[in-house]
């Protein structure tokens, strides 16, 4: 029998199962599409039997692949996107899902603001309010839909559904858990305090028991396993933060590697051994003892090309970044070119913002404004990356992952517009080898998370170094970009408010 470890990565639009054998290399791969449901502007939800749907799909479809190859799935670790707000009912019957991407909760972030009360949560949790932040969420569902809220019996992340729908277990992790900003950081633990802040100080008992992200919570029951085809039996591990799981399939753990991850966020993250910054940063998240994950971060990257493909392509997202290079490719970069802000799912800072293409004219084509996406998708990612400079985080390079990362000019651009060097990882399926990897640890394969990287991930030995005649192109086109921010913000409020 051949021993493989299996991933799982549900991000927004997307569930993926992969197999990878005990080098890292991809054995087989299947995925499900998710639809987001929107039954109010600015809602995005996901019921809980999506996931379990998915999950089941997926898996299927990808042990199917290798059904006369002797494969022996010797654990499974899950990665999930961050936040949002997945609850099981007290009987851990779905309940509801909302993803990172809805944005309800804004107004209870102004009246936290307003209330002077961000400050002290950042303090304690080094997480600033936004609207998607699960504590956010609860907050919004005890004000707004009160018999929903007294119906929660647990609350979960994402990647925890799927260890519960696997094993029956009902388990979180440190990763997730600071990455929603429920931690103090000073005892590493749930804290009441920090939950007052939130006015939501009873949801403490709905928040599940902290794991490390290695740890086996449970095995694969037989029901889970008629459904999926795994064997009844196989550890499932807590799982991990995606963005977090990224950077570890990235080959990024130790201090001062930076991760960078063009997905449906935009994710900047740079490892470090202290979360004590100059200033404040956008979120935090814990990897294991002695290594945090500073990250600036917002859904403003490559989904942008999704939508843009799906709507005045050829009616298909996905693949995007690689379908599109092309045509990018064959811009000759001018002055005349459009600008676009990539904020159809929200803005880089707080308060409203919305996408646009500015500068278009009669004659710019289709693939005008591609490079006008790709170009300010790359922005979006500088202006995070500038505030951690700011925030007195060094890094020198990064490594690439997400859509992004398939195209054959992106990496290169990314590396114009940051000004360093950027490698891309050799396995593109980087999320859900992080969760693979927490998988070995866990079963006793890898002794730690650093020497599953070493022997699991490959990175491109040469990395896409910046072109100066490129840096001299985009530079005043960025500060154009962040000037008609500024100037667009009144507007943005204004509609807002109507």
């Amino acid at each position: 029998m051949s021993q493989c470890l299996l991933g799982i990565d549900a991000g927004n639009t997307m569930i993926k199962a992969v197999l990878f054998d005990l080098q890292g290399t991809v054995v087989s791969v299947a995925e499900c599409a998710g639809q987001t449901r929107q039954p109010q502007p600015g809602f995005a939800e996901r019921p809980i039997k999506d996931i379990y749907q998915g999950v089941t799909q997926a898996v299927r479809r990808c042990l199917d692949q290798v059904a006369d190859q002797g494969i022996q799935v010797i654990a499974i670790g899950a990665a999930g996107h961050g936040n949002g707000l997945y609850a099981l009912d007290k009987q851990q019957q779905p309940l509801l899902g909302i993803q990172s991407i809805d944005q309800r909760g804004s107004q209870c972030v102004d009246q936290l603001r307003q209330a002077g009360r961000d400050a002290p949560i950042y303090q304690r949790s080094l997480q600033q309010p936004w609207a998607a932040a699960t504590p956010v969420l609860l907050r919004w569902l005890k004000q707004q839909q009160p018999e929903t809220y007294a119906r929660i019996g647990h609350v979960l992340f994402a990647k925890d559904v799927i260890a519960h729908f696997l094993s029956g277990s009902l388990s979180g992790d440190y990763s997730d858990a600071a990455g929603a900003g429920l931690l103090y950081y000073g005892s590493r633990d749930y804290d009441p305090e920090l939950m007052a802040w939130y006015d939501i100080a009873e949801a403490l008992s709905l928040l599940p028991p902290l794991r490390g992200s290695c740890d086996i919570v449970g095995e694969v029951t037989a029901s889970a396993a008629a459904l999926t085809g795994l064997t009844a039996g196989t550890p499932v591990v807590a799982g991990i933060f995606d963005v977090v799981a990224c950077a570890i399939g990235s080959g990024v753990v130790q201090p001062g590697e930076a991760s960078i991850v063009a997905g449906t966020w935009s994710i900047n993250q740079v490892v470090v051994s202290r979360p004590h910054y100059l200033r404040p940063v956008f979120m935090n998240s814990i990897i294991d003892a002695d290594r945090y994950m500073a990250i600036e971060a917002s859904a403003t990257s490559a989904a942008n090309l999704d939508w843009f493909l799906r709507e005045f392509d050829d009616g298909r997202g996905g693949q995007g970044a690689i379908r599109s290079s092309e045509r990018v490719a064959s811009v000759t970069p001018n002055d005349q070119l459009p600008l676009y802000h990539p904020y159809l799912y929200s803005g880089r800072k707080a308060g409203p913002a919305k996408a646009g293409f500015y500068g278009l004219a009669g004659w710019h084509t289709r693939a005008d404004m591609l490079y006008a996406l790709f170009e300010g998708v790359t922005f979006a990612h500088r202006a995070h990356i500038d505030r951690l400079r700011a925030a007195g985080i060094p890094f020198e390079q990064a490594t690439l992952s997400g859509g992004a990362a398939r195209s054959a000019i992106w990496p290169q651009m990314f590396a114009d517009v940051l000004g360093i060097p950027i490698h891309v990882t050799q396995c593109k399926e980087t999320g859900a080898l992080g969760a693979a990897i927490c998988a070995g640890v866990g079963v006793g394969f890898w002794r730690d998370l650093s020497a599953g990287v070493a022997q699991a991930v490959t990175v491109t030995a040469q990395p896409y170094r910046p072109d100066a005649v490129a840096q001299r192109f985009h530079q005043p086109r960025y500060r154009l970009f962040k000037k008609l921010e500024l100037l667009m913000a009144e507007v943005w409020l204004a509609k807002e408010e109507e």
